[in-house]
């Protein structure tokens, strides 16, 4: 982890560009940087500072420089509520990115975004429930529902020869919203659930849910939560215990945490599902380049392409509006992620920021696909299957 982001870890708040001057535009970034997605983090934050340089030189926003204000949630709902607080009311945001788990993505909004008339844009909260808050059309994101990836994961199991497995998923809205999905899904297809057991974050110990899980069988155990918390333990007490070796894991598993504390032999036979980009999409390879030229490496790190694009989009809405009116920015967020208008990809905020001012119509299509958001700020997209090679994860199917 390097200095700056050490810092960054460190507290709730951090503003990175400089020192804000009149004519600068703060754009508020929400994100986990403590907790149990405390490892996704550091790749992330280079993603939204990428869009954010990116914009400051080629042209900069509005008429000044955007700076990023970091919220930490801490990975907790009143985290979250604190952290979104601060940028809502004492930085005065007037959009925000993020954040990136369901439960803080959730928090964040009902608490304060919602009621304070700020957009939010999350690259990666995946819940269910976010489809139906009542949001006065505040409320996006750009990867799809876990209503939807829970079917595609049913898809991947019974297609990789599992047709009856245990699954534990995590007691909170990320991992109720995908187990419930996926277990229906599931058994809908022809699958069998051996036994189905829903756990509390934050236990030191998951050896009973796991002599349940066992006993009842199965060729794999399903696992639906945070490598960072309780997912990696009950994959690494389950190896321990000689309980289960094969195990299925949706994007929060998809850590390289996970392969850090267990090991990739112990995880050959493993796979993971995960929101992913376009198998065929140039603009993926176009942002890699970028941020590898930019960081030397961690472009294909998990969510990068999600989190760049949301941020990309959060300037997009802020300079399509023409200024930081708060009651603006959804109708500019719709605008310039969708047709009609003239393409434009990652790493070209120039060409956008000059079609927005001689006032003509843009369509952002990034790393991670294109956005066209349904009237509940959701979208469709893809799902990826990845299995570990060696210290990451390798990509093996990509489905719509």
């Amino acid at each position: 982890m390097s200095k700056s982001t050490s810092l960054l870890a460190a507290v709730a708040l951090v503003v990175t560009g400089g020192v804000a001057l009149a004519d600068d535009t703060k754009v508020g970034i929400l994100m986990d940087i403590t907790g149990p997605i405390a490892s996704f983090i550091p790749p992330l934050q280079n993603a939204a500072n990428l869009a954010v340089n990116q914009a400051n030189e080629q042209g900069g926003l509005l008429d000044g420089k955007a700076i990023a204000v970091f919220g930490d949630t801490t990975g907790s709902a009143q985290g979250a509520v604190d952290a979104a607080g601060k940028l809502v009311n004492i930085e005065n945001v007037p959009i925000i990115m993020g954040s990136l788990m369901s439960g803080t993505t959730i928090a964040a909004a009902e608490a304060v975004a919602i009621p304070a008339g700020v957009v939010q844009i999350s690259p990666t909260a995946t819940s269910p429930a976010i489809t139906d808050i009542e949001d006065n059309d505040l409320m996006y994101r750009i990867v799809p529902s876990d209503n939807y990836q829970g079917e595609v994961l049913a898809k991947m199991v019974l297609e990789a020869g599992n047709k009856e497995v245990a699954v534990t998923y995590v007691n909170n809205d990320y991992g109720v919203g995908i187990g419930q999905t996926f277990i229906e899904a599931y058994k809908a297809a022809g699958g069998k659930i051996t036994s189905a057991v829903k756990h509390e974050e934050k236990k030191d110990s998951y050896r009973s849910e796991l002599a349940t899980l066992s006993q009842a069988g199965g060729s794999a155990l399903v696992v639906i939560a945070y490598a960072g918390d309780s997912g990696g333990k009950i994959v690494k007490q389950s190896i321990e215990g000689g309980l289960f070796t094969n195990f299925i894991g949706t994007d929060g598993l998809r850590d390289e945490a996970l392969i850090n504390d267990i090991g990739a032999e112990a995880l050959a036979t493993s796979f993971f599902s995960s929101p992913t980009s376009p198998a065929d999409n140039p603009n993926q390879g176009t942002l890699h380049e970028l941020y590898n030229a930019a960081y030397g490496e961690g472009a294909d790190k998990a969510f990068v392409d999600q989190t760049y694009d949301a941020t990309f989009l959060t300037l997009l809405a802020i300079q399509k509006a023409g200024s930081t009116d708060r009651a603006a920015m959804a109708a500019a967020l719709r605008s310039v992620a969708s047709a009609p208008g003239e393409k434009v990809g990652p790493g070209e905020w120039a060409k956008a920021r000059k079609l927005l001012m001689d006032g003509k119509d843009i369509d952002y299509d990034g790393a991670g696909g294109s956005y066209d958001f349904d009237k509940n700020g959701d979208v469709s997209g893809y799902i990826g299957k990845f299995v570990v090679d060696g210290n990451s994860y390798k990509q093996t199917e990509v489905m719509q």
